[in-house]
């Protein structure tokens, strides 16, 4: 074995260090030169206060429940303890809201070697230590009993998921500790859908902040495209690399976002090395999560010109124009009152002026905390009967904003079916509704 002299082992291990340092400045230099919206502290917490001050007793007096309890605990806690500060629950703690007037009152039971930190979050009006070895459920129950609450909502329900939390062993041991009282409970999934489908004015900025980006880093993708060279793969890395550099999170399942497809439809599905041709129309289905608590779903199309095209063929760009058209349609029938199944409806009736096959999927979904979140469900306009779903019966409101696309279906020579689906996100207005962001107007066209 050759022993290398300690002077020269000294010295390659400085210069490795020197290289490893202004590796890591070269890289903090260009991260410092991103003009990244998402940069700092998140504004979660003082939005989350203000949505439990203005909507939740509204929330409550829609759902007309007089009180609700949310049970959280570690490992496996309520989908809603991030909304009500349980995010942090270690032992089994009970949030108790209750309307007081035109206030929604916050009494926690908390553990008392969390009970502290959850008091300096400064959202609650009390928090009550519960010493070791006792159960916050029978405090809390206790409490509840000494009021005189007629309806106490629980997240109990079949049909929604986010009111669900509640384990059979919860609800079990709460019913027992409020005896005679149990049969005031009811499910809290009428409450938690007006209070999580309508978004802020500060919520809204957000997310049209993260569309902006979202559909920003699709057209820098699309303008990577090497025709015969670069796979659908491909133009999903030059994403995820975005993602990186921003310090950003998946929209939904990372395996399938982005979906980028330059074949025939897949579905939901995840990118594959197909390469991309001349003569190919290519989706990109995007979305990011930005101070890991709102998220962005945005659809991108382009078109690959053949050899000595200089835009797309008559055929191609009818499909386009139909997408955007059903895509305007749809944000026209938006507005407060409207059901979502009208949305569909209206949109539907120009595919079918338009010559589109058949599209399986609902014209939009509300957006915001999830991909697909809460809301009115803007879908079953082809159905003989709508109220099969209930969720395309909920009334549109002011503040809900919804992911929604314009379709336009076709068969390809080879077999299959290509579907254009230019999708855009919207917010509903007092007298309508507004895109957030500029929505796609031309077919983007790759050389």
């Amino acid at each position: 074995m050759r022993v290398i002299p300690f002077s020269l082992k000294s010295g390659i291990i400085l210069l490795l260090s020197a290289i490893i340092l202004a590796s890591c400045q070269n890289q903090e230099k260009a991260q410092s030169s991103i003009d990244n919206p998402f940069d700092g502290p998140s504004p979660w917490p003082e939005i989350r206060k203000e949505r439990l001050e203005r909507l939740l007793p509204h929330a409550m007096k829609e759902a007309e429940v007089d009180a609700w309890i949310v049970i959280c605990r570690e490992n496996n806690n309520d989908p809603i303890a991030h909304h009500i500060g349980g995010e942090n629950a270690g032992g089994t703690a009970m949030f108790l809201f209750y309307l007081e007037g035109d206030k929604a009152i916050s009494k926690v039971f908390s553990p008392v070697g969390e009970a502290t930190a959850l008091g300096e979050l400064k959202i609650h009006d009390e928090v009550i230590p519960v010493e070791r070895g006792k159960s916050a459920i029978l405090q809390g129950a206790e409490y509840i009993k000494s009021q005189n609450f007629n309806k106490i909502a629980i997240n109990s329900s079949f049909d929604e998921l986010l009111a669900d939390g509640l384990s059979y062993t919860q609800r079990k041991t709460l019913e027992e500790a409020l005896g005679n009282q149990a049969g005031k409970l009811v499910s809290a999934e009428e409450l938690i859908y007006e209070f999580l489908a309508v978004k802020l004015p500060a919520e809204v900025e957000i997310m049209t902040k993260a569309a902006e980006l979202t559909a920003q880093w699709q057209e820098a993708a699309y303008a990577q495209v090497i025709p015969g060279k670069t796979t659908d793969a491909d133009v999903a890395k030059f994403l995820k690399k975005k993602m990186e550099e921003y310090g950003v999170k998946d929209g939904w399942s990372p395996d399938q976002n982005p979906s980028v497809n330059s074949g025939p439809d897949r579905g939901h599905s995840h990118p594959t090395d197909k390469v991309i041709m001349p003569g190919d129309v290519i989706q990109t289905d995007f979305g990011i999560r930005v101070y890991d608590m709102w998220v962005s779903d945005i659809q991108r199309f382009a078109y690959v010109l053949r050899e000595g095209e200089t835009q797309a063929p008559d055929s191609v760009q009818f499909y386009f124009e139909s997408s955007i058209g059903g895509n305007r349609i749809a944000l026209a029938a938006m507005k407060p009152g409207v059901l979502g199944y009208q949305v569909d409806k209206a949109q539907r009736d120009w595919m079918d002026e338009r010559g589109s096959e058949y599209v399986m999927w609902s014209t939009g979904h509300p957006v915001g905390y999830v991909a697909h979140d809460i809301g009115p469900n803007l879908g079953a306009g082809n159905l003989p009967d709508p109220s099969v779903r209930p969720a395309a019966m909920k009334p549109l409101k002011e503040g809900m904003l919804f992911a929604f696309d314009g379709f336009h279906a076709w068969k390809l020579p080879e077999g299959g079916t290509k579907t254009m689906s230019v999708e855009e996100t919207a917010v509903v207005t007092s007298d309508g509704a507004r895109y957030l962001i500029k929505p796609q107007e031309e077919l983007i066209l790759i050389k």
